[in-house]
């Protein structure tokens, strides 16, 4: 098993101020079914493979409060950090330069906790074998497109929607994120295909939403409540 041997990187971006939540706690501090958002998001990966190497990109301001956190709920999982940048791309920049080895580098978004082992492990392998891995999944709304004169329906199957964790080749990544910052450059796919590289597709879960509203707050506790039961 070629994959066992590679090391596992999971570079986990946890910026932003949360400023949509209407209170003053970013997102992923946010407790939720008994711990934080990002604790879970982190236990997600641990449970999947608990040799995976966490590197943790946090705004230094967030930072000591963080290390309250693992302390107040004895969070234990091992995981480097460092700070975040002006946008995501700075962000993974500053995180990359804790990947030392060459393996497999996982960049997720820390607000997405309830992402499953089956797709982690699905978006490791695909990336093991051909360099790079996306999850996607299929749009269930209609799509319209704006125009200059208003609006047109478009073919939703041409589309889809990208979840993290996006996988690549350390090598690959390390590369491509070489370039100068564009603002095209929404996710790490799309900083990967600017470098020449395609993307490989995967399926990805329904439920692996990212945080960003009271309402998936909701979803998120009733999901991670009903997975405790089982």
């Amino acid at each position: 098993n070629k994959m066992g041997k590679q090391i596992k990187y999971v570079l986990v971006v946890a910026g932003g101020q949360g400023l949509r939540m209407g209170g003053d706690l970013p997102k992923q501090f946010i407790p939720v079914a008994g711990k934080p958002v990002l604790m879970h998001t982190l236990e997600a990966f641990n449970s999947y493979d608990s040799t995976v190497r966490f590197i943790l990109v946090l705004p230094e301001s967030h930072q000591a409060y963080w290390h309250e956190l693992c302390e107040k709920y004895n969070f234990c999982i091992p995981h480097q950090i460092t700070s975040g940048g002006e946008t995501r791309f700075h962000s993974v920049c500053n995180g990359l330069k804790l990947v030392t080895s060459p393996g497999l580098v996982a960049v997720h978004d820390g607000v997405r906790p309830l992402v499953s082992s089956e797709v982690i492990a699905a978006c490791f392998k695909e990336a093991a074998l051909h360099g790079t891995a996306i999850p996607v999944l299929p749009m269930v709304d209609s799509l319209r497109e704006y125009t200059e004169d208003g609006s047109i329906p478009v073919d939703r199957a041409r589309y889809c929607a990208v979840q993290t964790p996006q996988v690549f080749k350390s090598e690959l990544l390390l590369s491509a994120y070489e370039r100068p910052y564009e603002l095209c450059f929404t996710d790490d796919a799309s900083v990967v295909e600017s470098s020449g590289h395609p993307v490989n597709l995967i399926p990805g879960n329904r439920e692996n939403i990212k945080i960003t509203t009271p309402f998936d707050l909701l979803i998120t506790e009733a999901v991670l409540n009903q997975r405790s039961e089982f």
